[in-house]
């Protein structure tokens, strides 16, 4: 498949319109945690240390340094500045990024443990789980390499609460790029801001940015969290069907749709309902495919 992804260098905006902006769907809980997940036992002088750390899917980079420098008991910000030397094992295309390979999953904390040794086996567990041949040859069978399946895998964990929708997101990833249309995903633009909020605003998709989808066309440089298996399994193997849009009208209620028509009926009784429910509550729905930015491809969608 056609990623339309061109390099970093010759990235170019989307041509612009006045935008209609109306997100969907609802930040996941536990991408916006930021305490480590800490097993204690008690040593023999009576003090409590941790033993293992707990790093859930979804998380970002800065908050498993976050949560490193907590369980390690560091000074803020030591764990980050400890990349330089920690010789991680990453491919060519992260070009020193270790975002999508901090590894989601539960580390031991003994007495030898410093930041570098732990992100180097957080990025070594990641390279185990990822250069399997099951996800190389469904990177392959999708005409992409392992780095964009991360990527895209890192897009679908940040925009799903429920492993049940993960293959349905992947697939509206998939027909978007196919179509040449901008994926428009909330999630990779909060990632630019550095931000987990449920609110998108017209100019926040006026961000000049790589990860700003609303304007730049293909997959983001690089992943925007780090993905767990579920994920990783929905970017190799999306769910059959012709989705562009969806939104999560209410919790449990997802709703996936190729007509723009459908799209904003489903968009207006989200609306409807998140106002009923908080009158005071302006802002728009947020973590999905949003209303198409007229003047872009997806103003024109197929139904």
């Amino acid at each position: 498949m056609q990623m339309n992804t061109p390099p970093r260098s010759t990235i170019r905006l989307t041509r612009r319109g006045r935008i209609a902006l109306i997100a969907t769907g609802a930040v996941v809980a536990a991408t916006a945690v930021t305490v480590p997940l800490l097993t204690l036992t008690t040593e023999d002088e009576g003090t409590r240390r941790p033993t293992s750390l707990v790093i859930p899917e979804g998380w970002r980079t800065g908050q498993v340094y976050e949560a490193v420098d907590k369980a390690l008991a560091l000074p803020l910000g030591s764990t980050k500045r400890s990349l330089a030397k920690a010789n991680l094992k990453l491919p060519n295309d992260a070009e020193g990024n270790p975002e999508g390979y901090l590894y989601p999953a539960t580390y031991p904390l003994d007495k030898t443990v410093t930041p570098e040794s732990l992100l180097a086996l957080m990025v070594n567990t990641a390279n185990k789980k990822f250069s399997g041949s099951p996800l190389t040859a469904g990177a392959q069978r999708n005409a992409m390499n392992v780095y964009q399946a991360i990527t895209i895998a890192s897009i679908i964990q940040a925009e799903t609460s429920t492993k049940a929708d993960m293959g349905k997101v992947a697939r509206v990833i998939f027909n978007r790029l196919e179509r040449g249309m901008p994926l428009q995903m909330d999630a990779t633009l909060n990632y630019a801001l550095n931000r987990f909020t449920p609110t998108t605003t017209t100019n926040d998709t006026k961000l000049e940015s790589p990860y700003n989808s609303y304007q730049r066309m293909g997959l983001p440089p690089t992943p925007i969290s780090n993905p767990g298996q579920a994920a990783m399994r929905a970017a190799i193997n999306p769910t059959p069907g012709n989705w562009l849009y969806f939104v999560t009208v209410k919790p449990g209620d997802t709703r996936f749709t190729a007509s723009y028509e459908e799209q904003q009926r489903n968009v207006a009784e989200f609306n409807r309902l998140r106002r009923s429910a908080s009158p005071s509550t302006s802002h728009s729905p947020s973590n999905s495919i949003s209303t198409p930015v007229p003047g872009s491809p997806s103003a024109s969608a197929p139904s």
